[in-house]
């Protein structure tokens, strides 16, 4: 398993808060593990309720008729990474 960064680890944070992810530790979380499917097992559900989350902590938007989002929301290192280049300054 990857070590997470800070920035990975207040997102993974974000994750379980926000998706109420009972029983799933935030430094659990493998920042190179799928967030969908076989990894985590999250849903297209989970991936509004997290985009919403995303846009109140970080101040931009996630789309979600992007064609970026399957790249985007592949993993917890994806996702910060996104986070990292668009957060609003």
């Amino acid at each position: 398993m990857s070590v997470q960064s800070p920035a990975e680890h207040e997102l993974a944070q974000l994750l379980v808060e926000s998706l109420n992810l009972e029983g799933v530790a935030p430094d659990s979380i493998d920042p190179e593990a799928p967030l969908f499917g076989d990894g985590l097992g999250l849903d297209s559900i989970d991936a509004l309720e997290l985009a919403l989350a995303i846009s109140k902590k970080y101040g931009f938007q996630l789309r979600s008729d992007s064609d970026e989002n399957r790249r985007i929301f592949s993993s917890l290192r994806a996702l910060s990474a996104h986070i990292d280049q668009n957060r609003a300054a």
